[in-house]
Order: structure tokens, then sequence, then C-alpha cells
């Protein structure tokens, strides 16, 4: 689902994911992704400052609602305040409502997102959907290797993101996006805003990456629903042809990061007159 959202309107933002949710099971679509915060808007400051966390349960009823009644799987993104701590969550539901698998978001993007909230350090985990086992991250997060195969490692052949993308970073989903699903083997779908939000104006370009880095489909820049057929079988193809997971050598990679930390201790020793 590629929409704009109305900051803080959460009717209007719910009822077009109710309208979304009608015309993607309509079509035979097994899971919707929306984008990043979109039941709130995307506004940091603003949602922090004016919304009530008290009424997150019943937004979230309300969403695995939808997924119930339209009998589809949802991911959606909103807060989760957690020990007086304000975190950027996404959530896959059931075509039941029953929530699957949540995740935080763990590298926060921009000055107004990181004063509103604090970043996350669980890794991603992965759940069966429909045969395929899927996982989680949010925006930003995907521009880092790591998160992707965190996932990736741990057996996901379907990543969902939700994100927030503004102009000015087409690469993002026409590059990075299709070289995260080739480096890692794993669909990656990536569902954005459009229009404008606040003071934000939203590229659109919504992407499914296939695990070849292929693109599978891809958004304009207005309001649309972007279909893909994915499969776990697309997943093994590519691991199979180009074992990376299977080849990897986590042990060597931990040695390089210790060097490196020696080596800039040593740099910094060095620069305040001693040697350690």
């Amino acid at each position: 689902m590629q929409a704009n959202s109305t900051v803080m309107d959460i009717g209007q933002n719910c009822s077009a994911v109710d309208e979304a949710a009608r015309e993607a099971a309509a079509a035979g679509a097994g899971v919707l992704l929306t984008p990043e915060l979109f039941p709130v808007g995307y506004a940091p400051l603003r949602v922090r400052a004016e919304l009530d966390p008290d009424t997150l349960p019943g937004i979230r009823e309300h969403l695995a609602g939808i997924a119930r009644r339209h009998g589809i799987a949802l991911v959606y993104s909103l807060p989760v305040v957690t020990a007086g701590q304000w975190h950027i969550s996404a959530t896959l539901v059931s075509s039941q409502g029953e929530e699957l698998l949540s995740y935080s978001k763990v590298h926060l993007f921009g000055p107004e997102e990181r004063k509103a909230f604090s970043a996350a350090k669980e890794a991603p985990a992965v759940v069966l959907l429909d045969g395929i086992r899927t996982s989680l991250a949010i925006c930003y997060d995907v521009e880092f290797p790591e998160t992707a195969r965190a996932a990736a490692a741990r057996g996901a052949e379907l990543l969902l993101v939700p994100t927030a993308l503004a102009h000015g970073f087409e690469e993002v989903p026409q590059i990075l996006l299709r070289a995260r699903a080739l480096e890692s083997q794993l669909t990656v779908a990536y569902a954005n805003h459009c229009g404008a939000e606040e003071a934000c104006e939203f590229l659109g370009g919504s992407v499914v990456a296939a695990p070849d880095g292929s693109l599978l489909a891809a958004a304009g820049s207005g309001t649309e629903l972007l279909f893909a057929e994915v499969s776990a079988e697309a997943a093994g193809r590519a691991r199979n042809a180009v074992p990376y997971l299977a080849e990897r050598r986590p042990r060597v990679y931990r040695a390089w990061e210790e060097a490196l930390g020696q080596e800039s201790s040593r740099e910094a020793s060095r620069e305040n007159g001693g040697e350690l």
C-alpha cells in the first residue's frame, strides 16, 4: 500500500488501510504491507507530543479487526511505548487478526526521529506466513546490510519493510533495495508514503525486489496498490545458485572488527601523545 496519510487523523488513516485491505484481499493478496507510522502519519515530533499512548491498544485492535474482516494478513507501523521509551514499531498480524511478529526500529533517521524516539536493539525475528519465512524491518534499517543479513541468517525468505522515504533519495528503492535482496537472497517488499505530510514531500516509489535483485513490482509517485507474487522457492533457488549465506565467515569478520577497534585505540593514543 502506497498512500498519503494525514498526520494525527487516525480515523481517516485507518479507513484508508481498511479500503486497501478490502481491495487487496479481493484481488487475492495474502498480506498487505503499509507504510511507516501510517495510522498516525509521519511527523515524529507531533506524534510524540500529541499521541496519547493509552489509545494505542485500541488502534492496534482496530487494525487487527481490519485484517480479520477482510481475511488478509496485515503489516502496520505504530509507536510503541515500553518502560517510558518510545520506539517506532512494525507488527504483522494474520488474516485472523492474531499478532504473529513485532519489530522495533534499530536505526533512527534524522534529528526529529532521534528526538521523538529511542533506537531499539533487538534483531529481526522470523515467523512462517503462508509457507514463507517472513521478517520485518523499518525504513532506514534496511539501508544497513546488517539488518537484511540478520533476517536472512535467521532463515527469512521475505522481508517486509514499512518506510517513510522523502524525495531526494531515489537511489534507495531503485538500487539499494535491489542490492539488499540480492546479497541476502530474499524478497524485499518496501512500502512508502506519497504526497506531502507536514513539511515532508514523500517519494512514493515503493518496490518489491526479488532474491536475484530483479524488480517484481515498482510504484510511481501517487497512491497505489502494488502487487507481486513471492515464494520461498525463489529464495531457495538464489541460495543454491550462489551460496552467499552458507559461505559467510562470521569469525573472520569479527576478527576484522576487533583489529579495527585496536587500530582505532592506538591512533587515539598517538593523537593524545602516548602509546597503549
